[in-house]
């Protein structure tokens, strides 16, 4: 019946199916995209915000432990910047943040919202043991309490109460984000199969509707007469800007008329082309003459002659102004980049001067073994010069060594460190003072006053972290005093620690007069002791990408005891090359004294 039906008829039954089939593929998109922009709004309304809100609360928790840690460990009045944060951030900012997630958790599952109360409920704890700290330290008085300042610590250090609660309420609401974010995950890959669907129909639509184009092509095609067809060809041919090679047979009829008018044009596009390819060619004198009066291409094509002509006298100047110009700025710059490699190679000179100097004003390892046999130093600077640096002297029978870590570290923490040995140098060998309580101060006031500062001033911090002992060449009792750098001594496999006092070198606070504490340590035979820098332990690596930290690098020191103490050396720095591996830089200076009795 289909052979039956007129060209007309075809045709439009052929449209047909193509306008059923793109409505059924239409009403289908429509839908899945309806569907998908509620489980978008879903996500976006819901899933993503109860996510950045849990993260935003997790970050609360850790940024509450190392303000009430601050609380603890740095003595400062109640008026404190890091005090205030802390108590707003228990009395105001967690109360907001838990109203929000409240509100958002009313669209969770039953499951995931039930697991909300009990991350409360330890905030609620942890908030309490806060409220114990800041009530034992509530005043400056309050940290000369020896009970509450032991109370506070053993609350805060790790193990303590705060610790517990804050570590477990951390991996609660890890479980929260990791649900949070496994259902995100399923609802979108819901998503993203509903569009792999309609991407199938559609592709499938596709290739019916091209399957049913070709036929109604074929159908259509051969229900045209042999001239249309001829001079359907032709005019596909030139539509391609391909010149007929064969013409239609000499008519009498419409057809006929219309083959003649088309040789007449395809002749004048002929005439035109070659007329196009001479002026292009710089031809601008060929001669070329329109069809008739009304040829706007032909008038057109002469203006355009007449126009190329002109314009390309003037691109001419130009192009030669151009290049003159251009020939001008490379100089210019080839000027200023030899300029930039000599300023880089001073600069690198300069530095590589400064690292001569400080590694000449670093005690010799022959000078420290003449008065101490058996020691070491670990010592690998981060940039080409030091933050960190090592000193060592002997005075009225009396080595006296020092590991200092000083404020930045590359060129600025150089300079300090040359400031700290040039004062140590003052302080030892010339006023004579020995005992290492009384040079910390003494250092103190030195780098204050090399520095211009003064308590009123506005207060950056510039300084440093040291450790110093004097080792007396007779007798078995060490002094030691420290400005944040502790002092470990390792005896039958077990470490004892003696704390620094927790003020650095330099303006902190209000105090500069404060003395620092003085410890005198029996040493025993077979004893080892150590002083160091953090940049060991702070030191990123490992199959996690952590800090090393100073469980591990304990860990490590009492492993190395039974070797000696130059291969102790060469197992720590191998230890910390492997610790970084391929993917980790050195972020800090690392400097790492030890000596054995």
């Amino acid at each position: 019946m289909f052979s039956h039906f007129s060209i007309g008829r075809k045709i439009s039954l052929g449209f047909a199916v193509v306008i059923l089939s793109t409505i059924i593929a239409f009403y289908i998109t429509n839908k899945t995209f309806v569907e998908s922009q509620e489980i978008n709004e879903e996500i976006t309304n819901n899933h993503t915000p109860s996510i950045a809100k849990l993260e935003e609360l997790k970050l609360m928790i850790v940024r509450s432990k190392m303000l009430i840690s601050n609380w603890v460990y740095l003595p400062s009045p109640s008026e404190n910047e890091d005090k205030a944060l802390l108590n707003r951030l228990t009395v105001a900012d967690y109360p907001n943040l838990k109203r929000e997630l409240e509100a958002l958790s009313q669209r969770w599952d039953d499951s995931t919202r039930s697991s909300l109360e009990p991350v409360f409920d330890n905030i609620e704890m942890l908030w309490s043991n806060h409220e114990f700290v800041k009530q034992a330290l509530g005043s400056l008085d309050a940290y000369n309490e020896p009970m509450n300042l032991f109370m506070a610590n053993s609350m805060v250090e790790e193990g303590g109460d705060i610790d517990n609660y804050t570590d477990i309420t951390l991996e609660m609401l890890q479980v929260l984000i990791d649900n949070k974010k496994k259902a995100t995950k399923i609802i979108t890959a819901t998503m993203i199969e509903s569009f792999q669907k309609v991407r199938l129909l559609i592709k499938n639509l596709g290739i019916a509707l091209t399957v049913a184009g070709i036929i109604i092509a074929f159908l259509t095609t051969r229900t045209i007469v042999s001239p249309v067809r001829k001079l359907r060809l032709i005019l596909l041919d030139l539509s391609k800007g391909i010149f007929p090679k064969s013409w239609i047979n000499s008519r009498g009829d419409e057809i006929g008329e219309m083959a003649n008018a088309l040789e007449t044009v395809v002749s004048g596009l002929r005439s035109t082309k070659d007329f196009a390819i001479a002026v292009g060619s710089g031809g601008y004198n060929t001669e070329y003459t329109p069809l008739s009066d009304q040829d706007e291409l032909g008038q057109s094509l002469l203006v355009m002659r007449k126009n190329l002509k002109e314009y390309s006298e003037d691109m001419e100047e130009k192009v030669r102004e151009r290049t003159a110009e251009v020939v001008r700025q490379k100089e210019e710059i080839e000027k200023q980049s030899e300029q930039i490699a000599e300023l880089y190679e001073q600069v690198k000179d300069s530095i590589l001067y400064a690292k001569r100097i400080q590694e000449a004003i670093l005690p010799s390892k022959e000078e420290i073994d003449q008065s101490l046999k058996n020691s070491m130093v670990l010592f690998r600077p981060k940039d080409i010069v030091s933050g960190d640096f090592y000193w060592f002297s002997e005075k009225n029978d009396k080595a006296i060594i020092a590991a200092a870590d000083c404020t930045g570290h590359g060129v600025p923490g150089a300079l300090m460190s040359m400031i700290g040995s040039s004062l140590l140098n003052e302080i030892v060998n010339e006023k004579g003072i020995t005992q290492p309580s009384e040079i910390l101060l003494a250092l103190k006031h030195g780098v204050i006053k090399a520095l211009n500062k003064h308590p009123s001033s506005d207060q950056t911090k510039d300084g440093m972290d040291i450790a110093i002992c004097t080792i007396p060449k007779k007798g078995k009792k060490i002094e030691y005093a420290g400005a944040n750098n502790p002092f470990w001594l390792i005896r039958d496999g077990e470490i004892i620690e003696t704390r620094g006092d927790r003020q650095p070198v330099g303006i902190y606070g209000d105090n500069l007069e404060t003395p620092y504490t003085n410890h005198e340590i029996d040493i025993e035979a077979g004893d080892s002791v150590y002083i160091f820098s953090d940049g060991y332990a702070d030191q990123f690596g490992g199959p996690s990408g952590k800090k090393f930290k100073y469980s591990q690098f304990k860990k490590l020191l009492v492993q190395v005891q039974p070797e000696t103490m130059n291969k102790q050396k060469e197992i720590l720095n191998t230890r910390i090359e492997e610790w970084m591996g391929d993917e980790e830089e050195q972020i800090d200076d690392i400097l790492i004294v030890g000596i054995r009795f």
